[in-house]
Parts: C-alpha cells; sequence; structure tokens
C-alpha cells in the first residue's frame, strides 16, 4: 500500500488479515480507482466513512456501513499513527457525531480531511496535497532536464545579473 508514501514516516500501514477485527477507533484504509479510501472502525463490523463516490460527482453523507461494503471487496489496511491523536472512544464520537453530513468536496472536504479531523481535529488530505504539488513537481523535473540540472538548483533564469559594459 503507498499510502505511507504520502503522509511520511509518522505513519505505518499494516494489512488486515482475512477474519481480523482491527483495533478500536482505528484508521482504515482501501484503495480504489487510483486513491485511497479512509474510514473509522467503531466496532461489531462497522466503519465511519464519508461515502462519495466517483469524485465529486456522486455525493453521499458520511455513513455508518459494514466492513465488508467499506471495502467493496477490495483489500483493507490499518494506518497507525506515531502522532498524537485522540484516545478510541474520542476518534469514534467525533466520527458518530457527523453521520449524516452531506458537504462532500473532493478537494477540501473529502473522506481523508474527514478521518484527520476524527484523529487529529486538523482538516488534512496528504494525498490531495500531493496531486496539487504535481504539476510544481513536473515543471522542475522537466526544467531540469532542459537545462542539465538537478532539481532544486538554480537555473539560468534565477542567476544573479551582473552589469557588464558593451562597446559600440
Amino acid at each position: 500500500m503507498n499510502y505511507a508514501k504520502y503522509c511520511g514516516p509518522l505513519r505505518s500501514v499494516r494489512s488486515l488479515n482475512p477474519g481480523e477485527e482491527p483495533p478500536l477507533g482505528a484508521h482504515l484504509i482501501t484503495p480504489f480507482l487510483g486513491y485511497t479510501h479512509h474510514g473509522i472502525y467503531t466496532g461489531d463490523g462497522k466503519v465511519v466513512h464519508y461515502g462519495a463516490l466517483l469524485y465529486d460527482i456522486i455525493r453521499k453523507p458520511v455513513e455508518e456501513v459494514t466492513l465488508a461494503v467499506f471495502a467493496e471487496r477490495r483489500a483493507v489496511y490499518v494506518v497507525f499513527h506515531a502522532e498524537a491523536h485522540f484516545d478510541a472512544d474520542e476518534v469514534i464520537r467525533r466520527a458518530r457525531a457527523r453521520l449524516g453530513e452531506k458537504q462532500y468536496r473532493l478537494l477540501t472536504n473529502n473522506c481523508e480531511h474527514f478521518v484527520e479531523w476524527c484523529m487529529h481535529d486538523v482538516h488534512r488530505s496528504f494525498e490531495v496535497d500531493t496531486a496539487l504539488n504535481f504539476p510544481r513537481w513536473f515543471g522542475e523535473r522537466i526544467l531540469a532536464k532542459l537545462f542539465k540540472r538537478a532539481p532544486g538548483e538554480a537555473s539560468p533564469a534565477t542567476l544573479p545579473v551582473v552589469a557588464t559594459r558593451h562597446r559600440m
């Protein structure tokens, strides 16, 4: 699972074994159409997640569903957070407090924003941040190839201009 590369060294990801019950309040993810879907495990085989489908086209509310419905026959992973977060009861309380909310927005209020808020009281999406930074990252690599330099090195356009005298 590539999700750990988005959020850095303070997170680790482990596959959920068949029949294994995740810890209460666990951050669950499952890969889906080029992105990762996120939810909070609430116990008794249930997950609270933003039920949006097809990115920003079809929107569903925050809902509590079975783990099977959340996974839709895909592998499920548990994300372990090294940084401080709320205890499991508070994470579950926060997740359930938003049941029925129907304010999904792909770039500003998606399933990852929801889970990060439940766990850390911060709306953020590492996947959105990575996607929005891609054009800059890609452009830097193109310029590096054009000017035969490493990314981050000064380009001819950013070098200081030195005044010279020209003879006519």
